[in-house]
């Protein structure tokens, strides 16, 4: 068990603040060149897609943490309301604005339908901000965290970093194909620099600076046949972040609950990987992804590499966002 003066000499070692400039709020983002965007739009060979996000509904795996929930689907509008206010409307809601509502249905053959969503920003597949995870009162770049308010996140809000897009290179690390694994990898099984590497040599894959790499554990499709958001978990060990800090990747996403291990392998705090990435890298982590899909044509025709596009939601001041993302081939 590593201790917290080992954690913060990693930090030291992997800080990126003043790399692109005391106001970056882009972070590892910084590796998409031009280039590099243009390079990846070269990787769509036969135009196959892959959805990488999984659906928003009330049977997601928010469980795991009591502070959030699936998200609630609500009519706010449909047929049957526009039914009752022809109806009923003139009778009950004399001079509002659903009585007037009942007058325009009444009197053309329009109708329509509407919706809302309430949701934690984080309740399914989604990127983590910047501003989503700090310590000793810094955010990455040190911005100070009380710049975070109920209001939002002044600085490195989700919003700053979408003049990205995000797109870029993707790269799928099978580990569950790697390890020989059934269908998941197993709690107690942390990922290692040196695993990544040595699965990125087996499917033939050479990691490049600006990637954006997708980590398989196979615990999405454990979620899909036990229905249990606290099922256990192996993520990246928390050492992985000097990997990622190394290949100079642009973010990293995960199959999983917090893309690194649940267990944190530092004595005297959790998810050690969170704060080296999001606070002293400026590295974004991605949640809840699916690759089911994705990893099947990969190991089918061998390539794993592709065209991946997952730009955030502009939800200003938000220390985290929603996503659909997908992979193209």
């Amino acid at each position: 068990m590593a201790t917290l003066t080992d954690f913060r000499k990693l930090g030291d070692s992997v800080r990126n603040w003043g790399r692109w400039g005391a106001d970056d709020e882009l972070g590892t983002l910084n590796f998409i060149t031009p280039a590099k965007v243009a390079a990846a739009a070269g990787l769509v060979r036969h135009g196959k897609v892959f959805p990488l996000g999984i659906d928003f509904s009330s049977n997601g795996p928010q469980g795991a943490f009591k502070f959030r929930a699936n998200p609630t689907h609500v009519m706010t509008v449909d047929g049957g309301d526009a039914e009752t206010l022809v109806e009923y409307g003139p009778k009950w809601l004399q001079n509002s604005v659903a009585g007037e509502l009942a007058g325009f249905f009444a009197d053309n053959p329009f109708r329509f339908n509407d919706d809302m969503l309430i949701m934690p920003l984080q309740a399914a597949t989604q990127w983590d901000a910047f501003s989503h995870v700090y310590y000793d009162d810094k955010l990455y770049n040190g911005f100070p965290a009380n710049s975070v308010t109920s209001m939002g996140a002044f600085h490195c809000g989700i919003e700053k970093v979408d003049c990205k897009g995000i797109t870029s290179r993707g790269v799928l690390l099978d580990l569950v194909k790697y390890r020989g694994a059934d269908v998941f990898l197993e709690v107690g099984e942390p990922i290692t620099g040196d695993e990544l590497d040595e699965c990125a040599k087996r499917q033939g894959v050479t990691i490049e600076s600006g990637d954006i790499v997708l980590v398989r554990t196979g615990w999405w499709n454990r979620f899909l046949e036990a229905g249990d958001g606290s099922e256990p978990y192996a993520g990246l060990d928390w050492t992985c972040a000097k990997w990622l800090h190394d290949h100079e990747i642009a973010a990293v996403a995960a199959d999983n609950l917090m893309v690194e291990n649940p267990v944190s392998g530092v004595d005297g705090t959790v998810l050690p990987m969170h704060m080296l990435c999001l606070r002293d890298m400026g590295l974004m982590l991605g949640e809840y992804w699916d690759f089911t899909a994705l990893a099947a044509d990969c190991a089918a025709d061998g390539i794993y590499e592709f065209q991946l596009i997952a730009p955030p939601l502009r939800v200003v001041g938000a220390v985290g966002s929603p996503i659909n993302p997908i992979a193209i081939k």
